[in-house]
């Protein structure tokens, strides 16, 4: 069996799929990849199953020594990764040998990249999946951040599939660099003054230094919210967008609580969860108000689009 030897564990470097969905009930969100659009290009473009586990780094990559052959492919944001010190390109699959070392530094543009390896890491599956939920710790490489020493073992490969490679022209297509974040109206919308609804469209927001993947807080103007911020914990589902008392948004994110005692004035839609998970801190973002009908309508067409040019189906 292949294993991957950490030899430098990055920031934040996770074991991660596309989550386990289906248990909000018992109070699990669904964890899963950050930008599980990466993820899913990653994997299908090494011919993995889409919800193959890989690593997900934020910020800052790690150092990994492979000891046996392997398939890779890294996607997302680019961390000026190099093979023995050579240069490898972003979403595009290349092999490592048995020996060689994968070296990445610090984000250029964007949070978090992806390693994806033929066969997938594996991990003993919790609940349906094998990704890590940190404030739970389950999951994963131990329900932990990877540390220096540790020894990821690599899958069995699936059975070959035809080479994938993206079109050009095509990526841009499905990950524009756009700061925008397009959001619905939510459970708590229609308690909020106007003013408040249009100062969360209007403002441009600052990601501040303490988000995280349970959620993003934003800085900005404070928005006056009904209640003061505080009411009946009720359910708080993925990309919604709560007011406290402080007024300043967060946006609660893939690590979330799954009830909460805030107003929801908004909520990212499914098409843009991927953008958050490439929001830097300090960075700038905005949001743009979209019809229910709009948001089905985005993000079956991004799901086409994934479909029919990158998933090979």
């Amino acid at each position: 069996m292949t294993l991957i030897e950490v030899q430098a564990p990055g920031m934040q470097t996770t074991v991660q799929d596309l989550g386990r969905w289906g248990f909000g009930q018992l109070g699990v969100s669904a964890c899963g990849a950050a930008d599980a659009m990466a993820l899913r290009i990653g994997n299908r473009l090494i011919g993995n199953p889409d919800r193959a586990a890989a690593l997900e780094m934020t910020l800052l990559g790690g150092r990994f020594l492979f000891r046996g052959d392997a398939w890779l492919a890294l996607v997302g944001a680019d961390f000026a990764a190099t093979l023995d010190g050579v240069p490898v390109p972003l979403w595009t699959p290349f092999q490592a040998a048995a020996g060689q070392s994968l070296r990445l530094g610090g984000a250029r543009a964007g949070a978090r990249s992806y390693l994806c390896v033929r066969g997938g890491i594996e991990a003993p599956e919790i609940l349906g999946s094998r990704s890590t939920h940190l404030p739970s710790r389950i999951g994963g490489f131990a329900g932990r951040a990877l540390m220096k020493g540790d020894l990821l073992p690599i899958g069995d490969p699936p059975p070959a599939l035809p080479p994938l490679e993206i079109r050009p022209g095509v990526l841009a297509q499905l990950r524009p660099a756009s700061a925008v974040l397009r959001i619905t109206a939510a459970a708590h919308s229609a308690s909020f003054p106007d003013s408040s609804r249009a100062a969360l469209l209007a403002e441009s927001w600052s990601v501040q230094t303490d988000s995280s993947r349970m959620g993003l807080r934003l800085s900005g103007a404070a928005l006056a919210a009904p209640l003061g911020g505080s009411m009946t914990t009720a359910g708080a589902p993925l990309g919604a967008i709560q007011v406290p008392p402080s007024g300043e948004p967060v946006i609660l994110f893939v690590d979330h609580q799954t009830t909460g005692g805030y107003p929801i004035i908004g909520c990212v839609i499914s098409a843009d969860h991927w953008r958050i998970g490439q929001l830097r801190p300090r960075q700038t973002v905005r949001f743009e108000l979209v019809s229910f009908d709009d948001a089905r309508r985005l993000l079956l067409a991004q799901e086409e689009l994934l479909r029919a040019e990158i998933l090979g189906l």
